[in-house]
C-alpha cells in the first residue's frame, strides 16, 4: 500500500501514516517500500527473481541464447513461465513486442529499453510465479503470434508436459496461434515426468536443447520435420 492509499483508508494524516509505518518495520510485521509499504514475505516470494538468476545454469543460459536468435524486429512473441525462458529474456536486446504471464519474464523485460512488455493477469500461482485468468486465455486467442518460446517440465514421446493445467493450456493456446512454437529445454526434461500434456509433437517446430537426445525422441523429431538446435 502507498502511503496515500493508508491516509484515505484509515482517514489519518500523512505524518500519522509514517510513524505507523515506522513501528509496523520495527515490529517486523512489515518492510518499506519506494512510497509505502509491503507484507515483510514480499520480497522473498514475488520479486526475488534476481536471486533466482543466480542459480541458473551455464546450460539454460546458452539455451536462451540461442532462442534469442530467432526474434525478428517488431516481431510479437509470447514467453511462458520457466527458468530456461527466463534465461532467454534477460538476454534479450531487441525491438519486439512479448506477452507473457511470467512474473519473472515480465519483471526481467521492464529493465530492455526496446521491448514492449504485456503482462497478462489473473491470480498469481506463488510456487511457479505466472497469472492466469480465463480473460487472459481469451485475450491469447484474439492475437497472432510471430513465434512462441515455451519452457518445459517434462518432455516425452507423446508430448511436452507441464506441472500445472493452467501452464499447460496457456502455453498449448498460444502455439496454435503462432505461426513458429519453438521449445527449449535442458537435457533433464528428457528424464523428467509431468502431469499436463500441453500437446503434441506435431505442433512443434524447433527445439533447443543443450545435449543429444534420446533416440526416441530424435526419431521422432525426424518424422515431424523439428528443427534441432544444440546449444553447445
Amino acid at each position: 500500500m502507498s502511503v496515500a492509499d493508508i491516509c484515505q483508508r484509515y482517514t489519518i494524516s500523512r505524518d500519522t501514516a509514517r510513524r505507523d509505518i515506522v513501528k509496523l518495520v520495527n515490529q517486523g510485521a512489515a518492510t518499506r517500500t519506494h512510497g509505502g509499504i509491503a507484507l515483510p514475505d514480499l520480497g522473498n516470494k514475488i520479486l526475488a527473481y534476481r536471486d533466482r538468476l543466480q542459480t541458473y545454469s551455464e546450460e539454460k543460459m546458452r539455451i536462451g541464447k540461442k532462442a534469442v536468435s530467432y526474434l525478428n524486429t517488431d516481431g510479437c512473441y509470447f514467453l511462458n513461465a520457466s527458468t530456461t525462458i527466463s534465461c532467454m529474456a534477460r538476454q534479450i536486446d531487441a525491438q519486439v513486442s512479448v506477452f507473457t504471464q511470467s512474473l519473472d519474464v515480465a519483471e526481467l523485460l521492464s529493465q530492455q529499453q526496446n521491448a514492449t512488455v504485456h503482462l497478462l493477469g489473473g491470480k498469481l500461482n506463488h510456487e511457479n510465479r505466472f497469472f492466469f485468468s480465463m480473460e487472459s486465455a481469451r485475450q491469447i486467442e484474439q492475437i497472432q503470434f510471430d513465434g512462441v518460446f515455451l519452457g518445459t517440465a517434462a518432455i516425452a514421446e507423446d508430448g511436452i508436459y507441464y506441472e500445472d493445467e493452467e501452464d499447460a493450456w496457456i502455453s498449448r493456446l498460444a502455439a496454435e496461434r503462432s505461426e513458429c512454437t519453438i521449445i527449449l529445454a535442458d537435457h533433464k526434461k528428457f528424464d523428467n515426468r509431468s502431469r499436463f500434456k500441453a500437446f503434441d509433437w506435431d505442433t512443434v517446430d524447433v527445439l533447443i536443447t543443450d545435449r543429444t537426445l534420446p533416440q526416441p525422441i530424435h526419431t521422432l523429431m525426424e518424422t515431424h520435420g523439428i528443427q534441432l538446435i544444440l546449444a553447445n
